[in-house]
């Protein structure tokens, strides 16, 4: 007789069933803390709704999918008419759906709406990471838009509709729609002032023809763009829409779709301009400064879609260890993988919290609130993506051989961890950015000092590193070279005085002896061991 060679022991649970918002205690509790008790259960039980379908084993089919068959383009139909249509899964336009009936590309109209916005996105693109990509910019494009009361009568209703419109046709004819963007160009990349792309006047009216190219087109798929293009007064921002009102197609040749190293869901092109109407946004000439709302947006999705993705290789990794047995017992209990697992969650609860602050300042809206972003944005958009890629390595690490295979979903991770951080400005643009609001715009660093002196008494390593923090901004000589280093310790005392504040006394002890205190080593995993890192690990499970 055979023998039960197939008998399957000492595997984890698969992690699904669970209500992803919930679960993650410091998101919860991060919303509650920002709302006003009036609104906390009503949004509590909307994000608890969207946190069971992200946990559902319908939408996690759904994102592996969408990331197992990537978009296509069709350049021309069988009768070489040129249409330039991506064609998605099916389960792309199902997460779509999802996400746009959630409201997560409406924001600027709700009450509190960023901060309920910012903890929906970052519990839906659990599931999958690159249609967030579409469901950012439409979010993010409003402000824009703006700037032209008639553009945004006209497309703010439809961006921030509750219903996914799929399918090419006129704005007024849609229940919904997407924007996209076009910045970048080959020969210019972030420096977009060196974009070649032209636009011709055809009216008095605000109407263009552009002539030239994008090198990386975001969701080519969507109903109109934001892009940049050099007019006769500078470099100006125009609305290019895919239809245009009398149903013909506006000339937008996709030449070819990128080829990635993930974000594989979702559709990254480049495409080419012969003759394409636009419409001007804002003054010409100020094409950047009218964009500049919307790349604070996009940024701090940046922040908030790598705190997704930490927050799911962490709660992969505690589920994994909680199920699987090595050495003589279960792995969550070995006190080395304890450390691990305690420094990844202290790591992605500082994400979290740092994601919702700036949220909560965007519903704000004052004066001092605009300034604070316009110096916490950027710096939390270089450190919390930076740290997303170790982070995802590690957690990927916890599960082992089961963690490098496909099916475990980690690779998946690991691959989009990266994106964050080269997306809307990589590390140095950040950084830089960081260096011309503290020499151009002292209420903005004001305003970051404001924030972390509300911490300040309460633990002595965040006193010392805020002193030594200002030792440095002291001298202002070779500031560019060492730009990273200082936007580093801005970062780690920012989210520090957040945790001094907000988190647990386990949590924020954690965090402030190895991130301010000196006592951590070089990865993870070399908290000091007289921390309560049980306490900390059990904080970060996803189920109980």
């Amino acid at each position: 007789m055979n023998a039960p060679i197939h008998t399957v022991t000492n595997q984890a649970e698969p992690l699904v069933g669970y209500d992803v918002f919930a679960a993650d205690r410091a998101l919860a509790e991060g919303v509650e803390r920002h709302l006003p008790e009036g609104l906390r259960t009503s949004v509590r039980e909307e994000l608890s709704e969207l946190g069971r379908a992200a946990g559902s084993t319908q939408a996690q089919e759904w994102g592996v999918q969408a990331d197992r068959n990537p978009p296509r383009l069709h350049t021309h139909d069988r009768y070489g008419y040129r249409i330039d249509e991506v064609e998605f899964h099916p389960a792309w336009h199902r997460l779509l759906a999802k996400g746009v009936g959630a409201g997560l590309t409406e924001a600027w109209a709700r009450e509190h709406g960023h901060v309920r916005r910012a903890a929906g996105f970052l519990v839906w693109t659990q599931v999958e990471p690159g249609h967030g990509c579409p469901l950012s910019m439409t979010h993010a494009a409003v402000p824009a838009l703006r700037t032209d009361p008639a553009l945004a009568a006209e497309w703010e209703p439809k961006l921030t509709s509750l219903v996914y419109d799929q399918g090419l046709r006129p704005v007024a004819q849609k229940a919904g729609a997407l924007v996209g963007m076009g910045m970048t160009e080959k020969q210019g990349g972030s420096d977009v002032r060196a974009n070649t792309t032209r636009a011709k006047a055809l009216a008095e009216d605000g109407t263009y023809a552009l002539t030239g190219h994008k090198w990386f087109c975001s969701a080519p798929m969507s109903d109109a763009f934001l892009v940049l293009a050099q007019a006769p007064g500078g470099l100006t921002c125009f609305l290019v829409p895919r239809v245009l009102e009398d149903g013909t197609r506006n000339p937008f040749a996709i030449q070819r779709l990128k080829d990635k190293l993930g974000n594989r869901a979702n559709a990254s092109a480049e495409v080419e301009f012969a003759g394409t109407w636009a419409r001007r946004v804002g003054e010409e000439g100020r094409g950047v400064r009218t964009i500049i709302g919307m790349v604070a947006a996009t940024r701090l999705d940046c922040v908030t879609g790598s705190a997704a993705l930490m927050r799911q290789a962490v709660a992969q990794a505690v589920q994994h260890t909680s199920y699987r047995s090595a050495f003589g017992g279960v792995l969550i209990e070995k006190p080395l993988m304890r450390n691990v697992l305690a420094d990844l969650a202290v790591e992605s609860e500082a994400a979290t919290t740092l994601a919702l602050r700036l949220a909560a300042a965007y519903d704000d809206g004052g004066e001092r609130e605009r300034a604070f972003l316009r110096i916490a944005v950027p710096v939390a958009k270089y450190w919390v993506t930076k740290r997303c890629t170790p982070l995802v390595a590690e957690a990927l690490e916890c599960l082992g051989g089961n963690g490098y295979v496909e099916e475990s979903g980690m690779p998946r991770l690991l691959r989009e961890s990266p994106l964050n951080s080269i997306w809307e400005g990589a590390g140095n643009v950040q950084a830089l950015d960081v260096l011309r609001v503290l020499q151009r715009e002292p209420a903005a660093f004001d305003a970051f000092l404001r924030e972390v002196g509300l911490a300040r008494g309460a633990d002595h390593r965040l006193d010392a590193a805020i002193k030594a923090l200002l030792t440095e901004l002291a001298d202002l000589s070779g500031m560019e070279a060492r730009a990273r280093r200082l936007v580093e310790r801005m970062a780690v005392v920012l989210q520090g005085s957040l945790l001094v504040r907000f988190a647990p006394s386990y949590v924020e002890e954690a965090f402030c002896a190895s991130r301010l205190g000196g006592d951590w080593g070089s990865t993870f995993g070399t908290l000091p061991h007289t921390l309560d890192l049980r306490a900390v690990v059990e904080r970060a499970r996803p189920v109980a």
